[in-house]
């Protein structure tokens, strides 16, 4: 499978740079600051694969100077224009070569690898993103739980695609986004948890913790699945 940049698209980086934190986002994004501060003890930041800029001005909130980067122009395009002094750079397809080695305390990658393919692709990019952290650095990577694309969601619809059900890791799943304005269906690629663990073996990474978020009833939204199954999972990494 060859890797293309779906999101070098103006109508869909116009969408993305409206999407902040609703429904099952929020659980993407509610227990990242603990998370992150149990783990990282400095403030220098890589978020890979920023898009629009959500996750760089994420982390600048929680006190990171950050660098975001992406491989879409039209996506840094909005970044900027929603964050003017914010630093957003391109940068080509896994080439992070205008970074110094072992320069960042954190690397944070939310989303990026749902659509990344294969395992060899994988691993490279993982394993030159291992070379930018610090000997204390981590690397948080937020991923969609394989679960994500067979069930209905707050903010997402798979009901279209029954072929999700079986898909296999390396596969292309379909889902929907509700909540942006840009309803066409998003291509990623599934990935199990038991992939991801070998990946980041061979990447040189070691897993130190997983997180599962599930939904609170408590908490200001009209739940469909959140409360019983994590849409999302957070792996906390370190160089091995």
């Amino acid at each position: 499978m060859e890797f293309s940049n779906i999101y070098e698209d103006a109508k869909r980086a116009e969408a993305y740079s409206k999407l902040e934190f609703p429904g099952t986002y929020y659980l993407a994004y509610r227990d990242l600051p603990e998370i992150i501060a149990s783990h990282v003890k400095r403030t220098n930041a890589l978020d890979f694969g920023c898009g629009t800029g959500r996750s760089t001005r994420f982390l600048q909130r929680l006190g990171f100077t950050t660098v975001g980067v992406d491989i879409s122009e039209e996506m840094l395009k909005k970044a900027r224009e929603i964050d003017p002094k914010g630093d957003y750079r391109l940068i080509a397809d896994g080439d992070f070569s205008q970074f110094n080695q072992k320069a960042f305390d954190l690397v944070l990658s939310a989303f990026t690898f749902d659509n990344i393919p294969t395992m060899e692709k994988k691993v490279k990019i993982f394993r030159e993103l291992r070379n930018l952290l610090k000997s204390e650095g981590r690397l948080v990577n937020l991923v969609s739980s394989p679960e994500i694309y067979s069930h209905e969601w707050v903010s997402f619809s798979t009901k279209d695609f029954p072929a999700n059900k079986h898909a296999k890791s390396g596969d292309q799943v379909r889902i929907i986004q509700t909540d942006t304005e840009d309803k066409r269906p998003v291509v990623d690629i599934i990935w199990t948890p038991e992939y991801y663990l070998e990946t980041y073996k061979k990447a040189g990474l070691e897993t130190i913790r997983i997180y599962r978020p599930l939904a609170q009833t408590n908490e200001p939204y009209r739940w469909v699945t959140e409360t019983r199954i994590a849409p999302w999972t957070i792996y906390v990494l370190r160089s091995r």
